[in-house]
């Protein structure tokens, strides 16, 4: 058997085409993006007609996996955290209808922020779906979990998320593979109206799915994922989730933990193994990264006695992400933070690459908007965030992809005029387009750039569904011609940028500028990418 050095993302995508995925869709969002990318450079999976899709937004890749399903064939579908969001309508209601094909959705969650709004913790989402989780440890689990997470979908008929988070995502270890499996055949659902969620379906699919909670609990206990490691000492029991797991062990050299332990990887939570635990140990420490999901758990069906140790009572810190010393210091242990810690690299803030177009496209608007009090630019998620530090200073908002437009429609209804949206080219057709409409239909007095580098640059450069798009997408929407302004983000035409932006913020309606120029990093790939091809040659 093959034995592979892979990220946690890689051997999750490798585990999929090993456990015979027919496709895998996605947008990307770090910390998920090299799941997909991964299959997207696969030889084995070109040959093996694995669809591969980056699709225009989480929403549309989850209810493309759900096709897929339908049609019997194995499928996932990957986001962030925060895409989940996107996703919402369609998971949710994925729990009603069921899966055909296996399903698994993969929700990757970025506990300290190190590159998202927020902390949010998905595995709420499964159990708000009432779906398994499955939570892996380390690479070698994650790779195991993606065969055992398809069958336990096709067992089942439903969805399974996959649960994971940057640590995991973005570290490598040894992975061993095992025998790939063929793909399914195409296989229709045996009851063609399972897709169909007309209120008297859906209740008794809802039925169906309430009923399925008990034998998914079994199955949680049973299934050899959540292990229970009873000690000696019985003053603690610890439950370790998923990555904290490792945490936990990092604190022993011998990796034996005096207290009982309950390694836990699956959901539903396995009941009858923490109850065990609460039987015999005084108090209970809960270890999981992210929000006190199973903390929360724990004390309402838990006898009121026992003390439950965990994110809410202080015992490990609300927020941020685990780490080995956190842990330690829950346990009573040393308190090592910054000690014997050497300042090799001097931190500093991000910033825009050298050379990047949005500079330019902010150097202009800014100068544009001198004649206005500040304050009236909203702006999206992307590499053109970082717009709003010095020296740019150049925006006022970054709530939530597509958040710009609909903005900058509310600050002008409110009488904030002029009121500016940027926006980049993925951003735009990610969830940008909808909010465009609502303005056009109102001819709200804003003026929206669409920032086209040509890429979704922020996680990697992966195609835009934009490309090549916009303003063909803008004037089929409403946008008048003669208000569709494309420029050309550079310093020589810096005068001529300035005159454009003027004359549209000027506008008593809605308009639209798309500073037109491939981000920095693409073009220096195919650049060197060519000049390898011609060496060659």
């Amino acid at each position: 058997m093959q034995k592979l050095i892979l990220l946690g993302d890689e051997a999750i995508a490798q585990g999929a085409i090993d456990a015979g995925i027919s496709g895998i869709y996605a947008y990307p969002g770090t910390p998920s993006t090299e799941i997909t990318e991964y299959v997207h450079a696969s030889k084995e999976a070109r040959k093996k007609n694995i669809k591969a899709s980056w699709a225009a937004n989480e929403k549309t890749a989850m209810e493309q996996a759900l096709g897929m399903s339908y049609a019997g064939k194995r499928t996932m579908v990957c986001m962030k955290h925060v895409g989940l969001n996107v996703a919402a309508d369609p998971f949710m209601n994925s729990a009603v209808t069921g899966a055909n094909g296996g399903l698994i959705v993969v929700a990757a969650d970025d506990p300290s922020m190190h590159s998202s709004q927020n902390e949010q913790d998905s595995r709420f989402y499964g159990k708000f779906a009432m779906i398994p989780i499955l939570e892996p440890s380390n690479q070698q689990e994650a790779y195991d979990m993606v065969h055992y997470g398809f069958e336990l979908s096709e067992k089942f008929r439903l969805p399974v998320m996959m649960r994971i988070t940057t640590r995991l995502a973005h570290s490598r270890s040894g992975v061993t593979r095992v025998p790939s499996r063929e793909q399914n055949e195409i296989s229709l659902p045996s009851n063609l109206r399972q897709f169909v969620l007309l209120p008297a379906i859906a209740r008794k699919q809802y039925k169906d799915l309430l009923k399925q909670q008990n034998p998914l609990a079994t199955e949680s206990e049973m299934s050899g994922n959540n292990i229970y490691l009873d000690n000696s000492d019985h003053k603690m029991g610890i439950i370790a989730c998923g990555i904290a797991y490792n945490y936990l062990m990092e604190n022993y050299e011998d990796r034996h933990v005096p207290y009982p332990v309950l390694k836990l990887t699956q959901y539903p939570l396995p009941r009858k193994q923490i109850e065990k635990m609460a039987s015999e140990c005084n108090e209970i420490l809960v270890l999981e990264d992210g929000m006190p999901v199973v903390e929360e758990m724990l004390k309402g069906f838990l006898a009121q006695g026992i003390k439950i140790k965990g994110r809410l009572d202080g015992s490990i810190p609300r927020d941020g992400e685990l780490n080995p010393n956190i842990v330690a210091v829950a346990l009573g242990l040393s308190d090592s933070r910054g000690k014997n810690i050497p300042e090799i690299v001097v931190g500093r803030p991000p910033s825009l690459c050298r050379g990047c177009s949005h500079y330019d496209s902010y150097t202009a608007l800014n100068e544009a908007l001198e004649a206005y009090s500040k304050g009236r630019v909203f702006s999206d998620i992307g590499c053109y965030t970082l717009g709003a530090l010095a020296p740019l200073e150049a925006i006022n908002s970054c709530v939530d992809m597509g958040a710009s437009i609909p903005m900058a429609k509310g600050a002008a209804d409110a009488g904030l005029v002029p009121a500016i949206a940027v926006i980049g080219d993925s951003t735009f057709t990610h969830s940008g387009m909808t909010g465009l409409l609502d303005a056009i239909i109102e001819n709200t007095p804003i003026t929206v750039v669409i920032l086209d580098n040509s890429t979704t640059g922020m996680t990697g450069g992966q195609p835009s569904a934009a490309y090549g798009r916009i303003p063909a997408i803008c004037k089929g929407l409403g946008v008048a011609e003669e208000h569709i302004r494309i420029l050309k983000p550079l310093k020589k035409y810096h005068a001529e940028n300035v005159a454009i932006f003027k004359e549209e913020i000027e506008y008593q309606g809605i308009s639209v500028i798309i500073p037109t120029r491939e981000c920095i990093q693409t073009l220096g790939k195919r650049v060197k990418a060519g000049f390898k091809a011609k060496s060659i040659e």
